[in-house]
């Protein structure tokens, strides 16, 4: 190209840092032009980032085709719109029939199933069929909380049979239906506090996995968080569990799904955190995007509420939410830390 095109009013800056973020938040608020190459992307587009000297924002994509730029076939940039009315269409039809599959999804939505697929894992970090067991999981945490017996809960929410339920749920719900319904009281909790390289770490377990992890807290906060369940001090049987979250705070890139966790919120917070899991090493996502994510982009609020609640450091991986205007942000055990944890898994 000869002609370079002229930079418009856009905060380069701001631009950039959101490019380098890959920010899914601010798609569709700006397309990044590459002179080199003469294509124009979203920000979050997961190309390899292009050197800054040939970059150029534009406020739209016709700003830049009018520039000589074409769109890129990656991410394509001036789907934005489209891909996100597809998303919360697919959503308030998994909401109201609970069943639809794929391609009756994909139908509504104008687009073929493989594609589809792709941008709605993208804008929520499920599968459509994995994001409606866990609107049926929710609806029967809600109604846990004031049924009289169990198995109503279960068919209430849609499920054949209790079974098909157990199955579902087996290793996330961590307490069984009938501990939620009661609170959780009656539960054994071993803990301990290991010192690492971020500082003391109190690390807490029950029989189902780890139900708290922490950092510069001991017994008293863990009472806080358990007032009705029996503390066991020591790791004992518990060692090789607590060597595993040991080696997951010092090493956070590796992959640590294999821990398994005992946790307890509603059911928000627990689609909250379920989506936190979803965030690969080496990312981030703004407070917007993870609301994005549980089909409701407005709700940064409640979810940044919900985060906060997180008893799991590190292992449901609040750290890596951050604000869409830039920085860290805030951390329940300080920024320092949220800032390392982001340097130790090579946050790109």
């Amino acid at each position: 190209m000869t002609d370079e095109p002229k930079p418009n009013e856009i905060a380069s800056d701001a631009a950039w840092a959101a490019v380098l973020r890959r920010d899914r938040s601010f798609d569709g608020r700006f397309v990044t032009g590459v002179l080199s190459t003469g294509i124009y992307c979203r920000p979050s587009c997961a190309a390899r980032h292009p050197d800054r000297k040939n970059v150029r924002f534009f406020a739209s994509g016709a700003e830049a085709r009018a520039a000589g730029l074409r769109a890129c076939k990656r991410c394509l940039p001036d789907d934005v719109g489209r891909d996100e009315a597809a998303v919360l269409a697919a959503i308030e039809e998994i909401k109201g029939s609970g069943g639809a599959t794929l391609d009756e999804l994909a139908a509504i939505t104008g687009y073929s199933p493989t594609h589809f697929q792709r941008v709605f894992k993208r804008a929520t970090g499920l599968s459509p069929a994995a994001y409606a067991r866990a609107l049926r999981e929710e609806r029967v945490k809600d109604a846990l909380e004031g049924a009289e017996r169990v198995s109503d809960a279960i068919y209430d929410a849609g499920y054949e049979a209790p079974s098909r339920f157990y199955d579902g749920v087996e290793g996330k719900m961590g307490m069984t239906p009938s501990d939620w319904s009661k609170g959780g009281a009656g539960i054994t909790i071993h803990w301990t506090v290991i010192e690492t390289s971020l500082g003391a770490m109190l690390v807490a377990a029950t029989a189902r996995g780890v139900c708290c992890l922490s950092f510069n807290e001991g017994e008293a906060e863990l009472r806080a968080r358990f007032p009705k369940a029996e503390l066991v001090q020591g790791s004992g049987a518990f060692r090789e569990l607590f060597e595993q979250v040991t080696a997951a705070v010092e090493e956070p890139a590796l992959d640590n799904s294999h821990i398994p966790l005992d946790v307890k919120g509603t059911a928000f917070q627990q689609r909250c955190w379920q989506a936190l899991r979803q965030i690969p090493a080496g990312e981030t996502r703004s407070y917007g995007e993870q609301a994005a994510m549980l089909g409701n982009p407005k709700a940064s609020r409640a979810v940044g509420s919900a985060n906060g609640a997180n008893n799991i450091a590190v292992l449901i991986p609040c750290h890596r939410v951050v604000p869409a205007s830039g920085g860290v942000g805030g951390y329940a055990y300080g920024p320092e830390i949220k800032a390392e944890l982001l340097r130790r898994e090579g946050k790109r």
